[in-house]
């Protein structure tokens, strides 16, 4: 039987390794095989219901040892859950389960990372265009103080134009100037004036006058350069008497009537013109100087804590001199200024360095500005030592023009 077993076997082999494996054409010398012939000898129909037999065997033989009550279900455990293959299948779809949901976390995990960054960075960003963009309080108060000292320039400026206005006429000896009526009135009214505002000790005790709050202050330095700002109208008037005693306490007579007609008053009339300019031009100097210390704009908050720090009075107005004087000196010495430079972003860091520069720039033309007074005074110098010390070589005859 199992002698016939094998060579069923063999031809089954034959048979199907000639179909799948393409065997090629006998040739006509090759040996020849009756494949029906010898599948009639051995019963080839016998020998394919007992190989299907056989395996049908195997199946039955597996299916019950894998089965439910087989000796591998009993090793791998009872089956009140199920199966070994629904218990394989529920394990390998939940860790297929699993993982899918590892991946789903692991994005969305991405996804909020990339949102909580990309709002982070979007919010630097607005912060930085924030720091840009947005002026600092110390800018603010920069501006205000440039703006304010703009205004102080004109106002400086129409103050020191009023009073060389009054200072011109007085010094041509002008209609209802007391040197239109004589030197004798001038000097008169140079004395009157100082006795009844700027009386001194001396003067009271010989009986001129009575002394004065502020005696003498005609003739001080002070009432002309003091605090950088003066308090009230009298310390106005204070340096506007200062500046006349300094420059011109006692004006001439004026030249009036037949004086001018003669070739003498005419001569005299040069000269006097020649003085007058000289004077108008060291009145306007000095008036000048009397207008940017005149008050003329409010202070602001910081102009006003810059000088309760430094203990000067606490004023509300300032004038021209001491709005640049705070300006220029508060980025130098205050507390506070430097405490919000250490704050600055850049941007602001750099608008202040822009700030400094137009502050310089204004400051360098104010200074090219009274430059152009010393020229003009060196130059008025320059031509009075002259004038006086041209002296004619020879003296010449008055030319005859009856033969012309």
């Amino acid at each position: 039987m199992r002698k016939l077993s094998l060579i069923a076997s063999t031809a089954l082999g034959i048979v199907v390794g000639a179909v799948l494996f393409n065997a090629p054409s006998a040739l006509a010398d090759w040996p020849v095989i009756d494949v029906t012939s010898i599948a009639k000898e051995i019963g080839i129909e016998n020998v394919l219901q007992t190989i299907s037999s056989t395996m049908n065997t195997v199946r039955d033989s597996i299916n019950s040892l894998l089965g439910a009550n087989g000796p591998i279900a009993s090793i791998l455990g009872p089956t009140a859950y199920g199966t070994v293959n629904d218990l394989l299948r529920e394990g390998f779809t939940q860790n297929a389960n699993y993982s899918k949901a590892q991946i789903s976390a692991q994005e969305q995990i991405a996804d909020g990372s990339n949102t909580v960054m990309s709002q982070f960075q979007r919010q630097l960003r607005d912060r930085e265009i924030v720091d840009e963009q947005t002026p600092t309080a110390s800018a603010c108060s920069s501006l205000d103080g440039g703006v304010g000292a703009s205004a102080a320039s004109i106002q400086a400026y129409d103050v020191a134009a009023t009073i060389s206005a009054i200072t011109d006429q007085r010094g041509q000896a002008g209609p209802n100037t007391p040197a239109y009526y004589g030197q004798g009135q001038a000097a008169q009214a140079i004395a009157d004036n100082h006795y009844k505002f700027y009386c001194d000790a001396n003067e009271a005790a010989a009986g001129l006058c009575t002394v004065q709050q502020t005696p003498d202050a005609d003739q001080e330095q002070l009432s002309l350069y003091g605090s950088g700002v003066y308090t009230s109208q009298q310390a106005i008037n204070a340096a506007k008497d200062y500046m006349i005693n300094l420059t011109q306490p006692i004006v001439p007579a004026a030249l009036r009537g037949d004086q001018l007609a003669s070739v003498a008053g005419q001569d005299a009339a040069a000269r006097r013109r020649s003085y007058n300019a000289r004077m108008s031009l060291a009145h306007g100097v000095l008036a000048d100087q009397i207008g940017m210390q005149t008050p003329s704009v409010p202070l602001t908050q910081a102009e006003q804590q810059y000088l309760q720090e430094r203990n000067l009075p606490a004023e509300t107005s300032g004038s021209w001199l001491q709005v640049m004087q705070i300006e220029a000196e508060r980025r130098w010495g205050d507390v506070t200024w430097n405490a919000n430079l250490e704050a600055m972003p850049p941007a602001s860091v750099v608008r202040e360095i822009a700030q400094e520069l137009a502050l310089t720039n204004f400051l360098l033309f104010q200074q090219f500005k009274q430059q152009l007074y010393t020229n003009s005074l060196s130059a008025a110098h320059l031509a009075e030592v002259t004038n006086k010390n041209f002296v004619p070589t020879v003296r010449m005859p008055a030319p005859s023009l009856a033969g012309n």
